[in-house]
């Protein structure tokens, strides 16, 4: 339920107002917005009287029951795109950066190279994974520890905000200079480490699960926000069809399903939703003409040896190409890139 105030009201009338709910059970949201400042009522509001509520508060402009599950992430609630800033780097309405780099990473010497590689493109942040979620526990399960130790001083050496992916909550306390965590797809309904993400005082990167639907990823959101923590970005990376030519089928239509439901930004990872390194350009291209917020890319100073994922990783040049190619078309959707 969201209560829409009047303009101009006075701070400690919300307050009272707000006050009055919680000490009922319930918990609230408060959201102020360019357009009006609404008030969202969390808990079992059945036998709330929506207009007994509006008819004897005089704050109140008009009230209206929220039918999803997800609240805090709902667009009613939160008018307005949220703008997520990872570093000095802007992602939401208006900004298009692309996050680059590695599946994994391997060797300082490959961190370092392509990292100053894809800055030099125009990458905004700098992807690498350090622990690898695998199908396979006989395969590669990424460096670790001392990944994480590659990615620092890439970080250090060429400025790029960094962003790899937690596995549970016992790895926080190795994330503390992580400038963006990701929640894996694995991940996505790991509702405990959703929950202590939600606690963090940094940006949080969720993926949609390859067989989740639009609603599961959003209420997935919604334990992150609910937390405590607004600094959330989805990720689209292709979902589980039974097409069979591509690694998993990139679900366009959910950017603009999201940008409908929610205030949060939403990117596209067309690495992972291929799975082949030829259709990775067309489909980025397509993620921002649909409305995405931003690409997340994988590159590799030498897919064919890559521990990980080689077959659906650009190369540095074919990267730089993509790269030239987004600028472009960028500035016709006047996106800043």
């Amino acid at each position: 339920m969201v209560f829409i105030l009047k303009p101009n009201v006075p701070k400690e009338k919300i307050d009272k107002f707000i006050t009055e709910w919680e000490q009922k059970g319930f918990s609230t949201i408060y959201s102020v917005g360019t357009e009006h400042t609404a008030i969202c009522l969390i808990g079992n509001t059945i036998a709330v009287d929506l207009d007994h509520v509006v008819q004897t508060n005089d704050i109140i402009d008009f009230g209206k029951r929220i039918t999803e599950q997800f609240k805090a992430v709902n667009r009613t609630v939160h008018e307005d795109d949220t703008i997520v800033k990872v570093g000095d780097v802007s992602i939401g309405e208006g900004f298009f950066p692309v996050i680059a780099g590695p599946c994994s990473v391997e060797t300082h010497e490959q961190v370092l190279e392509i990292a100053r590689s894809v800055k030099q493109s125009g990458a905004k942040i700098l992807r690498g994974g350090a622990f690898k979620p695998r199908s396979s526990p006989y395969a590669f399960q990424g460096k670790q520890v001392e990944g994480l130790d590659m990615l620092r001083l890439a970080k250090k050496e060429t400025g790029l905000p960094i962003v790899s992916e937690i596995m549970n909550q016992t790895q926080v306390d190795l994330f503390d200079d992580v400038d963006m965590v990701q929640i894996g797809a694995r991940n996505m309904q790991n509702y405990d480490l959703l929950k202590v993400v939600g606690k963090l005082k940094k940006p949080v990167l969720l993926k949609r699960g390859l067989a989740n639907t639009i609603e599961e990823l959003l209420m997935s959101a919604e334990y992150i926000v609910s937390s405590g923590n607004n600094n959330v970005i989805l990720c689209e990376r292709g979902i589980r069809t039974f097409e069979t030519y591509t690694r998993n089928t990139l679900d366009l239509s959910a950017i603009a399903v999201i940008k409908q439901k929610s205030h949060l930004p939403v990117i596209v990872d067309p690495s992972h939703a291929a799975g082949i390194r030829s259709l990775v350009p067309p489909l980025a291209k397509a993620a921002l003409a649909v409305g995405a917020d931003g690409l997340m890319i994988e590159a590799h100073n030498n897919p064919a040896k890559a521990l990980c994922d080689g077959a659906q990783s650009l190369d540095l040049e074919q990267f730089g190409e993509l790269m030239s190619e987004l600028k472009v078309r960028a500035e016709i959707e006047k996106k800043i890139f």
